[in-house]
This record gives structure tokens, C-alpha cells and sequence, in this order.
């Protein structure tokens, strides 16, 4: 990426299930949830968000060959994304399990996500 705009923060858990798919593109989610770019077209080259760059990093306490990359990168909804997967995040207890949630255990998986946008 040459020109980066922006940096946008998420966190996502799943707290039943131990699913590290949903909680990444929950951190997704939550990093861009809050955002509106109406300017960022006149600043990309050709004027289109097909030219957008997005990277998107994960920081995964477990299960990363788990993750289902495509699901995380449907959730943006322009550009050319990629993906890099790194060790952080958290696992902690919800203190309860509840298979009906389809709880393999009582753990919650906590997910932080950093989306770099730019061209």
C-alpha cells in the first residue's frame, strides 16, 4: 500500500460456540461499522473503489486454522483485501456451557482487528 487514509480499530468475541470465524469478522465489523468516506473516490486512482486497498490484520488467541478467510473478506464491502493473521487476542471463561449455542466448552474467544485502508 503507497497511500494509506486510514486505520480503524474492532474487537469481536464469539461467546458461545468457540467460533474464531465469527468472532474475526465481528471484529471486522465492529472496526468499520462507524464509518462513511464520501470523499475517498476523488482521492483513489481512476476515481473508483476497485483501486481501494484494504488489509486487514487479526489477532487470534486460538484456533487459526480454523479461520475461514473468505468469510472475513465478504465483510468489507469494497476493494482489494488481504489478510494477515497474527497471535493476540484472548480467551477467557463466560462461566457457563450451553449446548444448545453449541458450546464445546465454556470458553469466549476474543478477536482484535486492524483495518488499514489506502491505495
Amino acid at each position: 500500500m503507497d497511500k494509506l487514509f486510514f486505520i480503524e480499530i474492532g474487537m469481536g468475541c464469539d461467546l458461545h460456540g468457540q467460533n474464531i470465524t465469527k468472532a474475526s469478522v465481528r471484529a471486522v465489523q465492529n472496526a468499520i461499522h462507524h464509518n462513511s468516506m464520501p470523499g475517498l473516490r476523488s482521492v483513489l486512482p481512476g476515481g473508483t473503489l476497485d483501486n481501494m486497498k484494504v488489509h486487514v490484520k487479526l489477532a487470534v488467541p486460538c484456533d487459526r486454522e480454523l479461520l475461514d478467510v473468505e468469510q472475513v473478506k465478504a465483510a468489507l464491502p469494497y476493494g482489494q483485501v488481504t489478510v494477515e493473521i497474527i497471535d493476540g487476542g484472548m480467551v477467557t471463561t463466560s462461566g457457563v456451557v450451553l449446548p444448545d449455542k453449541d458450546d464445546k466448552n465454556d470458553l469466549i474467544y476474543v478477536v482484535n482487528a486492524s483495518v488499514e485502508v489506502g491505495y
